[in-house]
């Protein structure tokens, strides 16, 4: 364990992130997502939320301003609760946020450099991070 590190944040997900460049991705996943399906690096953290999760992150990951964050589109394109939570998390506002439709949303986060599944049970709880210039003024 590392004084000052969130214990959410493990070893190998430290080092993940860690071994990001800028504008790389990383998906924070609810339990329906299909990380393993999509993903070339998955790491598990279950009985965690997204939004505690994404906190996490965002302790040591500054978010990218084209834009930062991706959250899923929900069925109805209500912005549900626990995007509300995966915004606040995140640092970050709903005019800042881009949302993307369901099936979108998985072409795009084909791509992230990493996926972390949480054990989030609510629907539409996915965020996709990009990350930022460590150091950068706006950090």
């Amino acid at each position: 364990m590392l004084e000052g590190i969130n214990p959410l944040l493990t070893g190998e997900v430290l080092l993940h992130l860690d071994r990001m460049g800028h504008s790389d991705s990383v998906v924070v996943a609810d339990a329906h997502f299909p990380a393993w399906a999509l993903g070339e690096r998955v790491v598990d953290l279950p009985g965690t939320t997204t939004p505690e999760v994404v906190a996490a992150i965002r302790s040591v990951l500054p978010l990218d301003d084209a834009p930062g964050i991706d959250l899923m589109e929900s069925a109805d394109a209500e912005v549900l609760d626990v995007q509300r939570e995966l915004m606040a998390a995140a640092g970050t506002t709903l005019e800042a946020t881009r949302f993307v439709e369901r099936f979108a949303y998985y072409d795009v986060a084909k791509r992230a450099y990493l996926m972390v599944r949480t054990g989030e049970t609510r629907k539409y709880g996915n965020a996709l991070l990009r990350k930022g210039v460590v150091g950068h003024p706006s950090a």
